[in-house]
């Protein structure tokens, strides 16, 4: 934005307005942004704006910050619902944080200094058997947005690598979207965790899905929303693991994380 005058500019010479600065207060639709979602290791900021913003939260150690998370988010741009993920985190550490946001107009919104604490880090957390360090694999994705590999950004692995800031996304599958995993060998499975991802105009959220195992059909479930992962109990001696959506918002469905939790027969 440019305003005509000032004391330092010759009178051909445009000067910079300062944008307006105010308490994002004024915008939050349902409370002020929280941190949620938190391990040792990375957080989710969670925030509704009434109107849509280009939003952005700062964090670090201290109140200098050093750190910048945005929203991730295909179609880019200004929207409503903001949930940035807070990663490279240390475990057991006091965090500092400040949310941003500029609106169309050029008005800037800022949040005060708040803080949040990592936990220490869990030695005992329990091993995804669908992920790579379990010896797990994709054997099968419905696809990957863009095309990409399993191994790359929106791939099938994304949904096992641990990370809230990573997500495997299907390119426009809706209800038919689905990811299959095989395990290093058999094991009692006892839980399923799941995760679905959600778009910025609510496209891509999975509201019902089934699990199909060596045991059978087992479902459907129903995710209640899009802020955390949801565990499911399952009952199935399998070497192989099958997520089908049923119903959705339709779009790049896909998983935020998906995990898949026992025993390994052998080791029983």
């Amino acid at each position: 934005l440019y305003a005509c005058g000032g004391d330092d500019a010759g009178p051909n010479e445009p000067t910079v307005s300062e944008p307006e600065a105010r308490s994002i207060d004024e915008v939050a639709a349902s409370g002020p942004p929280q941190v949620t979602n938190i391990t040792a290791t990375d957080a989710v900021l969670q925030f509704e704006s009434t109107i849509p913003l280009a939003c952005a939260v700062i964090y670090g150690t201290t109140d200098a910050y050093g750190s910048i998370a945005t929203d991730q988010d295909m179609a880019g741009g200004a929207h409503q619902d903001h949930t940035p993920v807070l990663t490279g985190l240390q475990p057991d550490t006091q965090y500092h944080y400040r949310v941003q946001g500029s609106a169309s107009d050029g008005t800037f919104y800022l949040s005060g200094d708040m803080t949040f604490r990592t936990p220490p880090e869990d030695g005992a957390a329990e091993l995804n058997l669908a992920s790579p360090e379990a010896g797990g694999r994709v054997r099968a994705v419905s696809s990957n947005f863009g095309g990409a590999g399993d191994d790359e950004t929106w791939g099938a692995l994304s949904a096992v690598d641990g990370s809230a800031a990573t997500a495997w996304s299907s390119d426009g599958d809706g209800d038919d979207a689905f990811i299959e995993f095989e395990l290093d060998r058999p094991a009692q499975v006892e839980a399923v965790t799941v995760w679905s991802r959600i778009m910025a105009d609510g496209s891509s959220q999975i509201f019902e899905f089934t699990l199909t195992t060596d045991a059978g059909v087992h479902g459907p479930y129903e995710l209640r929303d899009t802020e955390r992962a949801y565990r499911f109990p399952v009952d199935a001696v399998t070497r192989v693991v099958r997520l089908d959506v049923v119903t959705s918002s339709g779009g790049n469905t896909g998983l935020v994380e998906f995990g898949v939790f026992g025993t390994f027969v052998e080791d029983e």
